[in-house]
């Protein structure tokens, strides 16, 4: 039995402090969009920020650690409820995790309130304490399975170091290999989560028979992508050989898709929350394979590619799945508003955009850019318009959460 505290102490609570996913996929989702924005305006130069590491860092490392940690950070942090039964974090402890995490994004972006050393050190202090908290409850119940997701963070903090030193000693860590390391991670770790759930979100979404798993295939496709990603890490003690790391991305992609094929991707597409999963893992799989050629053909432009993980993989996973658990946490039925619809196709323009346009047209590679970024925020702002009451009221049910 879940070990809850009584409704009483609960309402105490306001409703955005009573789970991780409601502070942290709603702050996400608003700040996702402001990031692009700003983004986009440093580099068409019509503002004049100057955020730590300069703007190109700042823009790789608030879409990865940033965006994609406050979404991590929500995920852990209510499915750990469910995993252990004993109440996730809420209330203060909760409130301290979030205000820490925004206090990462206003020093970032104003490096000059409290100089280089401590704006990094606030930085790096968020995946560890989210680690610490999420692997409290799996400890005290001895649930070693999951405490996986712990030294993951960990790992994160790790990429999210190097890419702090690839600041100061440029000449020993490469900010674009450390970047890429945390894209990798992340599409790991979204690997490792679409094996685990996705299934059973189909099987269920379209009453049909739940696909066999075949642990060889998980272990090939989880695998080959963790490689990937530590030879990234690793990335100041070894040769960089772009056949080597093109060869695996490839590896990875083709496996990655034959595991997709086997959950039957064609018959959700009635259903928005299952294909937008799938459209999500459909990039992840398409864009490890389109990735890996850029590293063999000189002509494919690999910084391109690398956004069909980002943009499409990375934001339409995010997306698809916040606003599933989202409804599922909050206490309603799992139909999203019809409005996620379009947002779900925009995000999927986006990626499609954002890659294939400076490809056939490279001397309109800046109007491709700004489409793609209004694809983007438009996709998280309706999220946002739509969700933001959800996340910000109690439960339909009564129940805690």
């Amino acid at each position: 039995m879940m070990q809850i505290t009584d409704l009483q102490q609960e309402q105490k609570i306001t409703p955005l402090l009573r789970l991780g996913f409601r502070p942290f996929f709603l702050s996400g989702a608003i700040f996702s969009v402001l990031a692009i924005l700003l983004w986009l305006l440093m580099y068409r130069g019509i503002v004049s920020f100057s955020p730590l590491g300069g703007g190109y860092w700042w823009h790789i490392h608030e879409m990865v650690f940033a965006f994609g940690g406050a979404i991590i950070a929500g995920f852990l942090l209510t499915a750990v409820q469910n995993w252990t039964g004993v109440r996730g974090a809420q209330g203060t402890t909760l409130l301290v995790l979030f205000l820490l995490w925004l206090a990462g994004r206003i020093v970032l972006l104003f490096p000059e309130l409290l100089g280089n050393t401590i704006t990094t050190i606030i930085d790096l202090s968020f995946l560890p304490a989210v680690a610490y908290v999420l692997a409290k409850p799996i400890l005290a119940i001895k649930q070693y399975r999951n405490l996986f997701f712990a030294p993951l963070l960990l790992l994160l903090t790790i990429v999210n170091i190097e890419m702090h030193v690839a600041i100061y000693y440029p000449e020993s860590f490469s900010i674009i290999y450390s970047g890429y390391a945390g894209v990798m991670l992340v599409t790991f770790l979204m690997s490792v989560m679409a094996g685990r759930v996705t299934p059973m979100f189909t099987a269920n979404g379209t009453k049909t028979q739940k696909a066999t798993p075949l642990p060889w295939l998980d272990f090939i496709t989880n695998g080959s992508l963790a490689i990937a990603m530590f030879y990234l890490v690793f990335h100041p003690m070894l040769a960089f050989s772009p056949t080597f790391f093109g060869l695996l991305l490839i590896i990875a992609g083709i496996f990655q898709t034959i595991r997709w094929l086997r959950w039957r991707p064609w018959i959700t597409l009635n259903v928005p929350l299952l294909w937008s999963i799938h459209a999500a893992i459909k990039f992840i799989c398409f864009g490890l394979i389109v990735l890996g050629a850029s590293y063999l053909i000189p002509e494919l432009p690999s910084n391109h590619a690398w956004h069909l993980l980002t943009v499409g993989g990375m934001g339409g996973l995010i997306l698809a799945m916040i606003s599933r658990v989202s409804l599922g946490h909050s206490g309603r039925p799992l139909t999203p508003p019809k409005s996620m619809t379009i947002a779900y196709i925009a995000i999927n323009l986006a990626a499609i955009i954002r890659v294939f346009g400076p490809w056939a047209l490279p001397e309109k590679t800046q109007l491709f850019i700004d489409i793609s970024a209004t694809f983007w925020m438009f996709a998280f702002a309706i999220f946002v318009i739509k969700y933001a009451p959800m996340l910000t009221k109690p439960r339909l049910d009564g129940r805690p959460g």
